[in-house]
């Protein structure tokens, strides 16, 4: 690995009062976000709000802007219009507070077919989701992120000991809610894809957390006599090179996808984004602080042996 930063000796638990209180502020407005979400009020996508998605295929290049105008004359002024595959399929989304009256795919073809009358078009697909159907996604979802929550604490718990496992679920759920939170006021589409990206970035900031925790664990068996927050900060110097290439490496690749990637990815490459930034800080600025408020339990005997990487 290369030693980007050459013996560091910061100390980083000086800093945790500051930084613990910055990250209460990140969970009050995951908070928030997540009470818009629960009544409604957030930028759900079809697949929790419900709505109706159709591709259409044109025999020749329609402008999304030309698609766009038509539709909006006939009162789908909010639908998500993007072109997908080739210039000449266009996918058309619209969300259920737009399909009160009768059905929203036949309307939006016949506005199709009135706007573009001597091009011909061809329907894809289409599909309906109902706001029961989003419903009950959006539970899924749910349950999907906690039980990585509760399978994280069974496994550092296991490898390490539970307080371990416990500031590690404690940030791992810190770091989706703030991201969360941010989309929220940035106003982006949660949507599956959304949750796609929160899952992905869970497993990352528990590798990271994971390393930060091991290189701790390894102080604790070379100078028990030291105070906790000399070995903390000492694991977190040990590893800190390490912590910003990686996550500099990913970075690179994920400015790349948000900036190259299309529209499709461009939501998921964001989520991703921020999340590496959180799942970065958090791993030194909330994970390793809670080892200092959290009980310590009873202490599984330390392995010897190579850590990680």
């Amino acid at each position: 690995m290369i030693e980007l930063i050459k013996n560091p000796s910061i100390d980083f638990m000086a800093k945790r009062k500051i930084t613990l209180g910055i990250s209460a502020g990140f969970l009050l407005l995951g908070f928030v976000a997540i009470g818009a979400i629960a009544t409604g009020h957030a930028n759900l996508g079809i697949d929790f709000a419900g709505g109706t998605a159709i591709q259409v295929h044109f025999d020749k290049t329609i402008p999304v802007s030309n698609v766009r105008e038509i539709l909006s004359k006939g009162g789908f002024s909010g639908a998500q219009i993007q072109n997908i595959q080739s210039s000449s399929d266009i996918l058309i989304r619209a969300q259920a507070h737009e399909n009160r009256n009768g059905s929203v795919s036949g309307k939006i073809l016949a506005a199709l077919k009135n706007g573009f009358p001597n091009d011909k078009m061809t329907i894809v697909s289409a599909t309906e989701i109902g706001p029961s159907i989003g419903s009950e996604l959006a539970g899924k979802a749910f349950l999907a992120i906690l039980y990585s929550i509760i399978g994280i604490i069974v496994y550092i718990a296991f490898r390490f000991e539970f307080r371990f496992g416990l500031a590690a679920a404690i940030s791992t759920f810190h770091n989706v809610v703030a991201v969360l939170g941010l989309l929220y006021i940035m106003g982006t589409e949660i949507n599956l894809l959304i949750v796609t990206a929160l899952l992905t970035l869970a497993g990352y900031s528990l590798t990271d957390t994971v390393v930060v925790f091991d290189r701790i664990r390894e102080q604790m068996r070379r100078s028990s006599r030291q105070k906790m927050e000399e070995i903390i900060n000492s694991g977190i110097n040990q590893v800190l090179s390490r912590t910003v290439v990686v996550s500099s490496t990913v970075l690179i690749v994920l400015v790349a996808l948000f900036f190259f990637g299309g529209p499709v990815i461009h939501d998921f490459s964001l989520t991703l984004l921020m999340g590496v930034i959180v799942g970065t800080y958090a791993s030194i600025f909330v994970a390793s602080p809670l080892l200092l408020l959290l009980p310590k339990g009873v202490k599984k005997p330390v392995q010897t042996g190579r850590t990680a990487l």
